[in-house]
């Protein structure tokens, strides 16, 4: 524990501030008075420029004289005249092969996602962000993204995030992809461990060191966004997790490698977890873009320690046991057409593979009981047409090689 903590104290200290793309929203172009298209291409992906606006703390520049508040007299308080509001609305319609025992072959996702998204400026180099999800998938599901951002902070280059964010926002951003299928990799929860790689509670800190380098590091909960506990804590144990993430840019190729150390305890019982792997961006000059990751995931006793003749874990095991989980993913964009063209194409690869039934990824997994997964294999490919600066159309379709089930979407994204 101590060693994890002067740890996290010298890279937190080290750290200074690389940009993190995060979602711009239409409130933005409001302010502004521009296209979407500077920023997103197409919605909600994000332009070089939407990443260093998103960098800068929803500025054009760090510090730019105010703009679009109300004069009170008081140099100590910015009021923008507007609160800034944006709405984020999905609607699909699926279609499946195959289907399995409680799935219907076809349905109607209308909506699936509502978000009301709001982000501005508190002060010079202080912005925040957030947004509530008035719907997922039928229900409320309250605050994801919700944070204050500190950027460039005393000049030296350190930027700050505190808040809800995810933890591998900085290295590719799930909310921003344009593929129905999502970034399985970040998911993986491994029995009855709650730590993964989509959203915490915790502090982040970004730095660029030279050109093309970023870093960053994340101390975090690692409890998700569970709620808090009778005691009003939203961590019921001591340790806290640790995320480094280092990457170099060169040329059109960018390399990189994420570290993560936690320790969960539960019935008195405490789970080791390690996650670690490369991953890699190539930039196909005026056609596209292409991400991959390996990811892998140690655990030492995911079970805490339940596992026994009386209460058999997945598999049929009766004494507590680690795991090794791996993760490979892999992800084209293509924009034949140039990167302002109308129409975008996109294919996935996702592999995640344990060994043994004890992978949750959240898909309402019931291909093994008590709803744990051994693997999972799917491929996509989409067709997106930018229809409007803020609204896009697109198709997909996906194959599950371990459900032998395709799938069809067809569906829209906009923003107003």
């Amino acid at each position: 524990m101590r060693l994890t903590m002067r740890f996290a104290a010298f890279a937190l200290v080290a750290l200074a501030a690389a940009p993190r793309p995060a979602s711009a929203i239409p409130a933005f172009a409001r302010k502004y008075g521009v296209s979407c298209a500077l920023c997103h291409a197409p919605v909600p992906r994000l332009t070089a420029f939407g990443e260093k606006f998103a960098a800068n703390g929803f500025e054009m520049m760090p510090g730019e004289p105010p703009r679009d508040t109300i004069n009170t007299g008081d140099p100590l308080l910015r009021l923008q005249n507007t609160l800034p509001l944006a709405v984020r609305m999905d609607l699909y319609a699926a279609a499946f092969s195959n289907p399995k025992p409680g799935q219907s072959q076809a349905d109607l996702q209308t909506p699936w996602v509502i978000k009301l998204l709001s982000g501005g400026q508190v002060a010079d180099h202080i912005s925040y962000y957030a947004y509530f999800l008035m719907t997922e998938r039928g229900e409320v599901a309250g605050l994801e993204d919700a944070y204050l951002q500190f950027t460039d902070v005393g000049h030296t280059g350190l930027s700050f995030i505190v808040g809800q964010f995810q933890v591998s926002d900085p290295i590719f951003k799930r909310e921003l992809r344009l593929s129905y299928e999502d970034y399985q990799q970040f998911r993986v929860r491994v029995g009855e461990a709650t730590p993964d790689l989509t959203y915490d509670r915790g502090v982040m800190a970004l730095y660029s060191p030279w050109e093309g380098a970023d870093w960053s590091v994340s101390v975090v909960n690692g409890r998700g966004l569970d709620p808090a506990t009778a005691e009003r804590q939203y961590d019921p144990d001591t340790p806290k997790n640790v995320a480094l993430r280092l990457s170099q840019k060169f040329g059109p190729v960018r390399v990189g490698g994420l570290g993560y150390h936690g320790v969960e305890r539960s019935a008195g019982v405490d789970n080791t977890i390690d996650v670690y792997g490369p991953d890699a961006s190539l930039e196909m000059g005026s056609f596209g873009v292409v991400n991959a990751q390996f990811l892998r995931r140690v655990d030492t006793d995911p079970f805490y320690g339940s596992c026994s003749a009386a209460t058999p874990c997945p598999g049929g095991a009766t004494a507590p046991f680690g795991t090794t989980v791996d993760a490979a993913f892999a992800e084209a964009t293509v924009w034949p057409n140039g990167p302002t063209s109308r129409l975008y194409f996109t294919g996935s690869y996702n592999w995640v593979y344990s060994g043994r039934p004890v992978v949750s990824l959240r898909l309402g997994e019931q291909s093994t009981a008590p709803g744990y997964l051994s693997k999972y294999n799917a491929v996509s490919a989409g067709a997106h047409y930018w229809f409007r600066r803020n609204m896009r159309v697109m198709g997909e379709l996906g194959y599950d090689f371990q459900r032998e089930q395709g799938r069809i979407i067809a569906g829209t994204v906009l923003a107003f």
